[in-house]
């Protein structure tokens, strides 16, 4: 398995960046994804995840209406939509897959297969 993000960069404020995540190996569709983020000196959080088949999504409460997390079934490929972008959105995202929905979708130790992160950079 692997998982190819791309899509990072430096934008304002208040502007919008858009993160992709292709998947090789398996199919995207019958698997759950989420995207996480770390910034500098701290830990790997939770960002947004999509439930497989269903795609029931879940979000963290500091990016909830602004970040949309989807995937297309015919490209295998998650993506990102990050919109009103904060300064303190700031981090290195990664994009993390695994066979089946947990409940503890939350915690990065129970995603199975990882990206290599892209950056994001917000300048106030």
């Amino acid at each position: 398995v692997q998982l190819q993000a791309s899509g990072g960069g430096l934008v304002q404020a208040g502007g919008s960046l858009g993160l992709s995540c292709l998947a090789s190996g398996l199919t995207l569709r019958s698997s759950s994804g989420a995207w996480f983020r770390q910034a500098p000196g701290k830990e790997r959080d939770f960002v947004a995840a999509i439930r497989e088949l269903n795609s029931a999504t879940r979000y963290s409460d500091s990016v909830k209406g602004r970040f949309t997390i989807s995937r297309d079934n015919a490209k295998n490929t998650l993506y990102l939509r990050m919109n009103s972008l904060k300064p303190e959105d700031t981090a290195v995202y990664y994009c993390a897959v695994r066979n089946y929905w947990s409940v503890q979708y939350y915690e990065a130790q129970h995603w199975s297969y990882w990206g290599k992160g892209t950056q994001v950079t917000v300048s106030s």
